[in-house]
């Protein structure tokens, strides 16, 4: 265990999709499961009633539930949506849910009792929702954008209210969508009033894509956590790491090895279960925090759809990486510099082909080096003179990999790895 006094681990998040679970009914076993691989936290998608398009993200109804996650048959929806977050509780997982307050879905009732709520273009009509992505301008035509410039007549204090309103029930997280898209002045006011409120609640900038001058912004706005961009990292580019040191100081971070936003990973790595493993090994000790969907502990395949996804579509298991993800989680947990964002230090090892970094704990007292064999096909082999360096001062050295211990020459001056191999030393100081 650490040697360090006092830390807070940082949230396990399994991310429940509610169109592949299903009824509210049915997600016990999902959080059973979840809580059986060391998840703390819960994240769910937009459960309201969805507008004409059928999009969770296309709110139509932020007071009723999606129809899709109803059962008929066992009570009101909102005795079974308060079940299934007594189900969570009782299980030890908090639950996050989706803030989506940057739009609603066209078709939304809250056009017509509050038309002053939204952007309106130079014909007066109500604006779609756009964003750039690379040289494309992508427009949302189920949605139409509120303008959150300034509380019209009391648009902030609907957003508040909405949030108490769930947070009365139980959630104590929010994952607020397009964070970088609404004023500061009205995240200050909303993250002031529910934490006056409910000092437990955790608010989760979804800022993926934003300058990062918007992200020191957001930092600065009483944010607990913003998400990375590591899942694209490609082991080699020295964004990543120049990321992670200009955000560091300011927000820690969530990783994540794939998210509903994207393919499938073991779809991406062409069913590479020990590539696979290693993404997720490497999420997890990356970042303070760690979010992965369901699905992903049985090399799902097919991506999430946030319109046609049905629990039809649950698919039969490539693989069964639950007892791996439970001792990554403990092992996570277990270790003060995997909580924080420390220090992180590239190591040379003279293979290209093998990633090195040491990362720190914030007061230097613990530290771990993370090796990785980027090669998926081919063993490799590398040269430990940093290795020296890495223990100096060490008092206490443990070899933490979660599967197979790192392999090294008995003079300890070269160590062998297989392909996408995920090892972990780990050494504290006196």
């Amino acid at each position: 265990m650490s040697t360090s006094d006092s830390w807070r681990t940082g949230p396990r998040i399994y991310n429940l999709f509610p169109l592949l679970a299903g009824a509210f009914p049915c997600w016990k076993e999902h959080l059973e499961r979840a809580r059986g691989m060391e998840f703390d936290w819960v994240f769910l998608n937009p459960f309201h009633q969805a507008g004409y398009s059928g999009s969770l993200y296309s709110i139509a109804d932020y007071y009723e539930f999606d129809r899709r996650l109803i059962d008929p048959s066992a009570g009101p929806p909102e005795t079974q949506f308060r079940q299934m977050l007594e189900t969570a509780h009782r299980l030890g997982l908090r639950v996050i849910m989706d803030l989506v307050i940057n739009h609603t879905a066209f078709d939304s009732s809250l056009l017509a009792q509050h038309p002053s709520w939204y952007k309106h273009g130079p014909d007066g009509k109500p604006v779609h929702p756009s964003a750039r992505e690379d040289e494309r301008v992508i427009t949302w035509g189920d949605l139409f954008e509120i303008d959150n410039s300034k509380d019209h007549d009391g648009l902030w204090t609907y957003w508040a209210d909405l949030a108490e309103h769930y947070a009365s029930m139980g959630i104590r997280g929010f994952r607020c969508d397009a964070a970088y898209k609404l004023p500061s002045e009205l995240w200050r006011t909303l993250i002031g009033r529910l934490k006056g409120a409910h000092p437990d609640a955790v608010f989760l900038a979804e800022s993926l894509g934003c300058p990062f001058s918007e992200t020191v912004r957001l930092a600065g706005c009483g944010f607990d956590f913003i998400f990375n961009s590591s899942k694209w990292w490609d082991f080699a580019a020295p964004w990543c790491l120049e990321q992670y040191r200009q955000t560091a100081p300011l927000v820690p971070s969530i990783s994540f090895p794939e998210s509903h936003d994207t393919v499938r990973l073991a779809a991406d790595l062409k069913g590479d279960r020990e590539a696979v493993k290693m993404r997720y090994g490497f999420s997890a000790v990356f970042s303070t925090g760690l979010m992965m969907p369901m699905g992903f502990e049985y090399g799902f395949s097919r991506r999430l759809n946030v319109v046609e996804t049905r629990p039809a579509d649950w698919e039969k298991p490539q693989w069964d990486l639950s007892d791996y993800i439970g001792r990554v989680n403990r092992l996570k947990a277990s270790r003060r510099v995997f909580n924080e964002e420390g220090p992180v230090d590239a190591l040379t090892v003279e293979n290209p082909r093998i990633l090195a970094f040491v990362k720190w704990s914030r007061d230097r007292r613990d530290r771990a080096l993370v090796v990785i064999n980027k090669d998926a096909r081919a063993a490799q082999s590398f040269r430990m003179q940093s290795l020296g360096q890495f223990l100096a001062g060490a008092a206490r050295v443990e070899d933490i990999s979660p599967d197979e211990a790192l392999q090294h020459s008995p003079d300890f001056q070269s160590a062998f790895v297989k392909p996408s191999a995920f090892h972990l030393i780990w050494a504290a100081s006196a």
